[in-house]
């Protein structure tokens, strides 16, 4: 069983639990349900720089990146910084993360937050909206081609981007909806968690221009995004990068007065 087959079936259980003690009535009362959200698609388009930051305690390959830094305190620090939003690991039994740190960033800051979360049931979209996030991230190797463009429909009638992530060729091709905003290329081999810009090249050519091309994992220097906005992208999420610093949010904005002087 992979890492990501794992993540899965341990959700399946969390989520079934989670519908019975809070049915989704319950999520419809949140005044965030009422909040007009931040299009992440939107500031990606309109933007020189395109990151995504990501605030991630720790990972199933790295049990501890940072527990120094409360994510209200990187959320301030990443929109000083001038990043176009903000990734917030919600998953608590692999990342250490949860729903209350969306909740604080989305109290802090007014950039799009995406909810970065292993969603395999509607109900989890429904809680991305109850928490104050502005996108989500729908995973195509989680998911048959008929939930990707159900869950990418529910999410759009609720107000929230769409970011899609592949791997592969395969992948892509059952991810082509018109309620997908942005298509994501993670860089990360799942089997070997190896990471590799090479991933996002080949699959460049692939991406429709309708999709704001999004590339993940693995992007590290100023250099990476030169390189890999001469194949259309114009997202980067960038996760352990500015997280393994004492302070995340300067990091960010060291990394973006280079990335200007590029």
């Amino acid at each position: 069983m992979t890492i990501l087959e794992k993540i899965t079936t341990y959700k399946q259980k969390e989520v079934s639990a989670k519908k019975e003690a809070f049915p989704v009535s319950l999520l419809e009362q949140s005044k965030w349900f009422e909040k007009e959200t931040y299009s992440l698609a939107t500031a990606l388009r309109n933007t020189h720089t395109g990151i995504i930051a990501e605030h991630k305690r720790r990972s199933p390959s790295k049990p501890s990146i940072n527990n120094n830094v409360q994510v209200q305190d990187v959320a301030r620090g990443y929109e000083m910084a001038g990043v176009n939003g903000m990734s917030v690991l919600t998953d608590t039994n692999f990342f250490g993360g949860s729903l209350d740190d969306l909740v604080l960033a989305r109290k802090a800051t007014t950039f799009p937050l995406l909810r970065k979360e292993f969603i395999i049931d509607p109900y989890q979209i429904y809680e991305a909206k109850a928490y104050g996030a502005d996108a989500i991230l729908l995973i195509a190797a989680c998911l048959t081609e008929i939930q990707l463009k159900e869950f990418s429909a529910l999410a759009k009638s609720l107000q929230l981007d769409v970011l899609l992530e592949v791997h592969n060729e395969d992948e892509l091709r059952k991810s082509l909806h018109e309620t997908v905003d942005m298509l994501g290329v993670n860089n990360r081999n799942l089997k070997t968690f190896e990471t590799s810009l090479e991933i996002s090249k080949q699959l460049a050519p692939l991406i429709p221009n309708e999709f704001v091309k999004v590339s993940e994992s693995g992007i590290s220097t100023v250099e990476a995004i030169s390189e890999l906005q001469q194949y259309g992208y114009q997202g980067f999420l960038i996760g352990e990068n500015f997280m393994k610093t004492e302070n995340p949010g300067e990091a960010a904005k060291q990394f973006i007065k280079k990335l200007f002087n590029e």
